[in-house]
């Protein structure tokens, strides 16, 4: 099962500094969670996040799991090239119920991170082999990648943000749920917001999902 967390204000704890642990804080570093890393030794991509205090940075060669009582994260990621380590730090910390996920060992994770397909950051596309293929996973990534930008336009990306606004202001003006998502469908398919998004007019196709909702009965 594919699912999205809400990692917002979570803390999460990645072991490791290498070219594994970026790619792990490149896909947290947007979900406004916590990031504290732990390794004696960081890439320099590493480096400049954490001067820019993007993220924290405790240095220090990790031998044992005693870094999890003292900073109780609500994740762990590690991604070490010690094997017998990473699984010591899963086993750990699955036994304080925390989510763990280990960059080799996928299987015995509590997660997967699946090779995502990104649009504005406004439609997310998951490629995923349930941790068989990594490698495949993102030679299906590259294949797919071209049919979907074929497919997903500017205007898709435009009513998404106008249905983010029009949302927000329905679930205070209209009751139920039912409504609400009438009135949401009625935006979607309004001939003239759509058009407005295709002439580049956001602010006026804005306004005018706004009227609906506000008018909506």
């Amino acid at each position: 099962m594919i699912v999205d967390l809400n990692l917002q204000d979570k803390s999460v704890v990645v072991i490791g500094g290498g070219n594994e642990a970026q790619k792990r804080i490149n896909s947290l570093i947007r979900q406004g969670c916590d990031i504290t890393i732990i390794s004696d030794k960081i890439i320099p991509q590493i480096t400049k996040l954490v001067k820019s205090k993007k993220i924290q940075l405790i240095k220090q060669k990790i031998q044992d799991t005693k870094f999890i009582s003292e900073l109780n994260p609500d994740i762990i990621i590690t991604t070490t090239n010690d094997k017998k380590l990473n699984q010591k730090i899963i086993n750990a910390g699955k036994k304080k119920k925390i989510i763990t996920y280990s960059s080799d060992n996928p299987e015995e994770s509590d997660f997967s991170n699946p090779a995502i397909i990104d649009f504005e950051k406004m439609i997310q596309i998951a490629i995923f082999t349930g941790g068989r293929s990594p490698a495949m996973s993102k030679k299906l990534k590259k294949k797919s990648e071209e049919v979907f930008k074929k497919i997903i336009t500017k205007e898709d990306i435009g009513q998404i943000k106008i249905q983010k606004i029009a949302r927000d202001i329905a679930k205070e003006k209209i009751a139920t749920i039912t409504e609400r998502k009438a009135c949401l469908r009625s935006i979607m398919t309004d001939n003239e917001i759509d058009q407005l998004i295709k002439d580049g007019q956001m602010k006026k196709a804005e306004k005018r999902a706004i009227t609906i909702v506000r008018n909506w009965k």
